[in-house]
């Protein structure tokens, strides 16, 4: 019987870790496909100049890496899903006074939701991407387990915890076992264009990180100044929008009080910042909703693990347990700096991704 070679469609943005995906994976034998998910036009989101990520630029150097390779390639047109799922969610999120991470949005509802579908209907049997994380399936549980990458400075897993025990059986991930310069030199080495392209830092779609103005562009609306108040409710002067800020914010203030102050609350409901003493910032205890578990259906009892509250902070020990299907409470061993509501929480038993959810308190 002819051996008939699995079918594999890569996700490729045009940067250098998709790119080497792409190639270990027609290495080891897959029939490829490359494609470039179309998310937005720069002229919608007022970027005339060169982007990080998502630009026409991106699309055409992975076409020609795709080409290198031998590879067919086509660009997929999912700009709607993402205004609707990734666009809409982030200005929503800064009105309700939270701070998304609109990553995490991109890969639950974009490239491992639209995407699979896409690769579905078209018979592909996995969906690779360049994220840095290693997938295998536990043998004793029978459940496909979520570790962290072998290169911890590049390690991506917090931004895959939406993953589905469907999902993590049909993706790949192959430079999992990978460090950076490992990464740089393979794609040297083959004479790839991006070899030496820098990595994606910031939002693809909010031009200099300028947040306020996005949303203000995006929804056509003016959001309107209101107090400054500490924590007994004194008045300290006037904010320009509480989409302007977020959680542990010091900067842009726009003010001088005579000592450090901090955002340690955003109150949408009254149109108020509360300002306070950085002491101020540091919580114990937070509650997550939008829960998805990995390692195991349900918590059942309280559990340790390590937590991690943002994308750039280090794990930190705590006590973890699932108060309902949908809710996760998280108790540090030690208070943590800043725990801002939009934010996802993710658990880990040593490498391995327990789940995580969305700080709603």
């Amino acid at each position: 019987m002819e051996h008939v070679a699995k079918k594999a469609l890569i996700a490729m943005s045009g940067g250098v870790d998709s790119s080497v995906a792409a190639l270990l994976m027609k290495d080891k034998g897959y029939d490829c496909v490359g494609v470039t998910m179309k998310l937005f036009e720069n002229d919608d989101v007022g970027e005339s100049g060169d982007r990080p990520c998502c630009s026409l630029d991106d699309a055409e150097d992975a076409s020609r890496v795709a080409q290198s390779l031998g590879m067919p390639f086509y660009i997929f047109d999912f700009s709607s899903d993402f205004r609707r799922q990734v666009m809409d969610r982030f200005a929503r999120s800064y009105v309700n006074g939270a701070t998304p991470n609109p990553c995490i949005d991109c890969n639950r509802y974009i490239k491992y939701e639209r995407l699979f579908r896409r690769a579905d209907a078209l018979g592909f049997d996995l969906l690779v991407t360049g994220h840095y994380a290693r997938v295998e399936r536990d043998e004793a549980s029978g459940r496909f387990l979520l570790r962290t990458a072998a290169d911890a400075a590049k390690d991506q897993s917090y931004v895959l915890y939406t993953l589905t025990q469907e999902q993590l059986a049909r993706v790949a991930y192959p430079l999992g076992s990978l460090n950076k310069t490992e990464v740089r030199r393979i794609a040297e080495d083959n004479g790839f264009v991006n070899a030496r392209k820098r990595d994606s830092q910031d939002i693809c779609f909010v031009r200099d990180g300028a947040y306020g103005d996005f949303i203000e562009e995006y929804t056509g609306m003016r959001y309107a100044p209101g107090d400054f108040v500490d924590e007994e409710g004194r008045t300290l002067g006037r904010h320009g929008g509480i989409i302007r800020y977020t959680i542990g914010q010091r900067k842009g203030l726009g003010q001088a009080w005579g000592r450090p102050m901090y955002v340690i609350e955003i109150r949408p409901e009254t149109n108020e910042v509360v300002l306070g003493g950085n002491d101020a910032l540091f919580r114990r205890e937070l509650v997550a909703r939008d829960v998805n578990m990995i390692a195991a259906e349900h918590i059942a009892k309280p559990m340790r693990v390590c937590a991690k509250i943002r994308y750039s902070q280090a794990a930190m020990p705590a006590t973890a347990v699932q108060t309902d299907d949908d809710e996760i409470k998280v108790v540090f061993d030690e208070p943590q700096r800043a725990v801002t509501k939009g934010q996802a929480v993710v658990l880990y038993d040593g490498d391995v991704v327990v789940g995580g959810g969305v700080i709603s308190g």
